[in-house]
């Protein structure tokens, strides 16, 4: 099933996400690798592209996991939680719908 992870992120958290964002893409290449990732992106701080030093207040992915739990378990055991990035983390299920 799918589940949607939304990390919300700290206040000036920005130079802590650059420092660990190789290791949070190189999990989420894994599951990229492993056909489980349908998407992932942040969500820019201010309406542009590159938002510059305003940086991002938070990240979504949906991907394949085998239960809530262990969708849970992966979103815990991010680089982004354990640097201090995300204050917050919500996992749910979701319904992809569109496209078809």
């Amino acid at each position: 099933m799918l589940y949607a992870i939304i990390g919300q992120d700290y206040p000036d958290s920005l130079g802590k996400r650059i420092a660990a964002r190789p290791a949070h893409l190189a999990r989420l290449q894994t599951l990229q690798d492993e056909g489980r990732l349908l998407l992932a992106g942040p969500f820019p701080a201010v309406d542009a592209v590159d938002p510059g030093a305003a940086g991002f207040t938070g990240s979504l992915i949906v991907a394949e996991f085998a239960s809530l739990q262990a969708a849970r378990e992966w979103a815990d055991a991010d680089s982004y939680v354990a640097a201090g990035v995300y204050q917050q983390t919500t996992v749910q299920p979701f319904k992809k719908v569109f496209p078809a």
